[in-house]
């Protein structure tokens, strides 16, 4: 009854918005400028085996995609929050501009986000989905140099690229054209937001085309620390040359953008609520011992979270005699993604129960005297530096025959990195936005803290040589089957100096070779519907966190590898008013394990997920469009006493998004579009015991663009318009402690752009 209410609320909010379009319109039934492509003509090049793009609704797999006008209308504050539009996905956006939680169709995972890979222009960033502290959407950000973005989500996902069994996003740049074009936009907010963007296109030489962009940007953030907490800028190239047999492309994109890493909220202090951020001005900096020689180290925490690199790449794309087609994409990544964070660790308490006797408790940055009943807690000072590199190729060679197709593939990455860790340097804040730290509370000035302490010193070096091949036969005129298999070899050396004290602790030279395959059946019922069926089985390779969570298991001969075995059933349906994609899936994963604080061993289980996505869109001559994305779910934990039938932790049973927008036009031929994005999410468990539910909640967001000319435009964005107060998750680190994320609170932001 609660949903039927939440969604009759926002009916009937959603018909006064379209409502007062329509009455504002003065020339209803005019020329409307509609910037829809035709959904029948959709291509897309993810998940094609030999690399030539196919008419989505032709897709044997589940596949969306996202223009570059679908990017700029949804106004994500970061890559992760862009995948909410992706079925099948949960993400969790609330961490600020880096370090997000992203689940994948019920997959386990207990943060970061290990099913998921980010490639840029067909390759992976890089290879490993997920380090500690590092999941591949924090290398990446978003601007004006995207032409469109895919995702692919199961599928032939094990087959191809790193063979990462869960979600593929493939953001693809755009390209010059003969004609020079260029865009120049300059956005504020109402949390200090002061960003340019700016792409400029076009035609070098003969058949040559370049295309260059970038922003920069300053704010406080969302949840205001009263400083630059949120600072970026990016730089983009891209060059194509097109010949008479096929084209090369060269690209180089370096980004230095970082902002405060948001974390759980205390819920139980009034004054504390989904504007709080534990960093402010007056706490930045802070001064922590680090390992057992106890090294004084003084950081500024408010550099947060982010990433300081670059990935240049490109490829090659031939037609050669006889129906042969070459391929080849390149990339190298190298930077900085380091994490500084202020943790929460256990409930708040009154100054009264942990000051010194007879000693007054104040700010040691102001100086100020805290009374007994005013509230604080411990915050532990996190410092993880991690230097990342990268190399990877991917080569394809296929041939074409009359009603067949054939594809040879070869994967090699060469990855590194190196962690230096100082996590715990627990001691008390007073719990106010930015709070200060407290003197008068004995654990606060000594070496080892309030609480405990994990520091590393690790450094490791990895490889994946995959050889895969996929065979496409058309059966007859409606019937096409294919057929992929891969053999990947997968090494891993890794030392951890556990403590920095010189001495290594855990050390592994690990090397396994597993087979992936995919086999899947696509059903023309006419030119715009079809039905598909499609089976894999995949793995989950460990990289250097996995070995040293389960260093043990190691020790004694396991592979560490999870087993990843899906099956999907398909329905896709194209026009030029509407589409419709249906898509039912069943995933299993052996072997995962979960760890709840670092240093602690891993608890391995079993997990299995079934469910159906859906992904619609509708387009009406009057200007309206409503697109509308939805997961239903069912999750199970098995092979694991303490939590054996317990749901897995921080995804909901069923999400529903779906997005109206109007086009109008108004006087002196003034085109606009107001458009709306609500959100409704079920209750999720906090943990994998399942003690802690964490509420649904529903969210809105509202904007209105005006063209002026084929110049001039204006857009205007509200996001999470109600200011609700959803959690995004507990306290991963101690469930019973009263903490919480909220979801990002209210904010505004107004765009003005000029493009030629």
């Amino acid at each position: 009854m609660k949903n039927q209410r939440v969604i009759f609320h926002y009916h009937k909010l959603i018909t006064a918005i379209l409502a007062g379009c329509i009455y504002h319109a003065s020339a209803i039934g005019q020329e409307i400028i509609n910037s829809k492509s035709d959904p029948i003509d959709v291509l897309v090049i993810t998940g094609s085996s030999d690399g030539q793009s196919i008419r989505k609704v032709d897709a044997s797999y589940a596949i969306t995609s996202l223009s570059a006008r679908d990017i700029e209308l949804f106004s994500a504050k970061s890559t992760a929050d862009l995948f909410k539009m992706i079925p099948g996905v949960w993400a969790e956006s609330s961490g600020g501009v880096a370090g997000a939680n992203i689940f994948v169709r019920g997959f386990p995972g207990g943060g970061d986000a290990p099913f998921v890979t980010v490639q840029l222009q067909g390759v992976p960033i890089y290879a490993p989905s997920t380090l500690s502290f590092l999941e591949n959407s924090t290398l990446f950000r978003l601007d004006e140099t995207i032409d469109y973005m895919e995702a692919l989500r199961g599928g032939p996902n094990p087959l191809l690229g790193s063979g990462q069994p869960g979600l593929t996003t493939n953001f693809l740049l755009k390209e010059g054209q003969s004609t020079t074009e260029g865009t120049v936009k300059y956005s504020i907010s109402d949390y200090g937001l002061s960003r340019i963007d700016a792409v400029l296109s076009g035609e070098l030489s003969d058949s040559l085309y370049y295309m260059i962009g970038g922003y920069s940007k300053r704010s406080n953030g969302v949840r205001d620390a009263s400083f630059n907490a949120e600072n970026g800028q990016q730089f983009t190239l891209n060059l194509t040359k097109y010949f008479d047999q096929g084209k090369l492309n060269f690209y180089i994109r370096n980004t230095d953008d970082h902002g405060i890493w948001y974390l759980p909220t205390p819920l139980n202090v009034e004054s504390a609520d989904n504007k709080y951020s534990q960093i402010g001005y007056l706490n930045r900096q802070a001064t922590v011992y680090i390992g057992q020689q106890n090294l004084l180290i003084k950081e500024d925490f408010g550099q947060g979270r982010g990433w300081d690199g670059f990935v240049t790449g490109g490829s090659l794309s031939s037609s050669l005699q006889n129906d042969w087609h070459l391929i080849d994409k390149f990339s190298f990544t190298k930077g900085k993604a380091n994490t500084y964070g202020f943790v929460p660790k256990g409930a708040p308490v009154s100054i009264g129960m942990i000051r010194d006797i007879n000693t007054p408790v104040t700010g040691a940055a102001t100086g100020d005297n805290y009374q007994d009943h005013e509230m604080a807690q411990q915050i532990g000072r996190w410092i993880v530096k991690k230097d990342i590199e990268s190399f990877t190729n991917d080569l394809l060679l296929s041939k074409e025959f009359e009603q067949t197709k054939v594809t040879f593939g070869l994967f090699n990455s060469q990855f590194s990195v190196k962690d230096w860790w100082g996590l715990g340097n627990h001691a008390y804040y007073i719990v106010k936005t930015g709070g200060e730290l407290l003197n008068g509370i004995a654990c606060n000035t000594t070496i080892e803290g309030c609480g405990w302490n994990y520091d590393i010193d690790a450094v490791g070096d990895g490889q994946i040589t995959a050889l895969y091949g996929a065979y496409e036969h058309q059966i007859n005129r409606v019937l096409t089957l294919d057929l992929g298999i891969r053999n990947q070899q997968h090494k891993i050396q890794y030392t951890v100096d556990e403590g920095i004290d010189g001495v290594i602790t855990k050390h592994a030279n690990y090397k396994e070779n597993q087979w992936s395959w995919t086999l899947g059946a696509n059903l023309s019922l006419d030119h715009n519907s079809g039905l598909f069926v499609r089976a894999n089985r995949g793995s989950k390779m460990p990289y250097f966190d996995d070995i040293r969570d389960n260093y043990t298991r190691y020790n004694n001969g396991e592979n560490l590898v999870k087993q990843v075995s899906q099956l999907e059933l398909g329905y896709k349906l194209a026009s030029q008013a509407y589409s419709l994609y249906v898509t039912s899936f069943f995933n299993e994963v052996t072997g995962d394990t979960f760890v709840k604080k670092m240093g602690d061993d891993a608890q391995v289980m079993t997990n299995r997920a079934g469910g159906i996505e859906v992904d619609a869109s509708y387009y009406h001559e009057s200007g309206f469009s409503l697109t509308l994305n939805s997961t239903l779910q069912k999750t199970k934990i098995s092979n694991n006493l303490a939590n054996e039938g317990n749901e897995v932790q921080r995804q909901p049973k069923w999400q529903l998004r779906f997005s109206p927008s109007y086009d109008f036009e108004l006087p002196n031929e003034i085109y606009g579009t107001i458009y709306s994005s609500i959100s409704l999410v079920g209750k999720r468990f906090s943990n994998i015991e399942n003690t802690v539910v964490l509420a649904g909640y529903q969210k809105m967001d509202l904007g209105i663009e005006l063209n002026f000319d084929e110049q001039i435009s204006v857009q205007f964005t509200i996001n999470n318009l109600t200011d609700e107060k959803g959690l995004t998750e507990g306290d991963p680190r101690d469930p019973t402690a009263p903490n919480g994320r909220y979801i990002l609170p209210s904010s505004m932001k107004l765009s003005l752009r000029y493009s030629f």
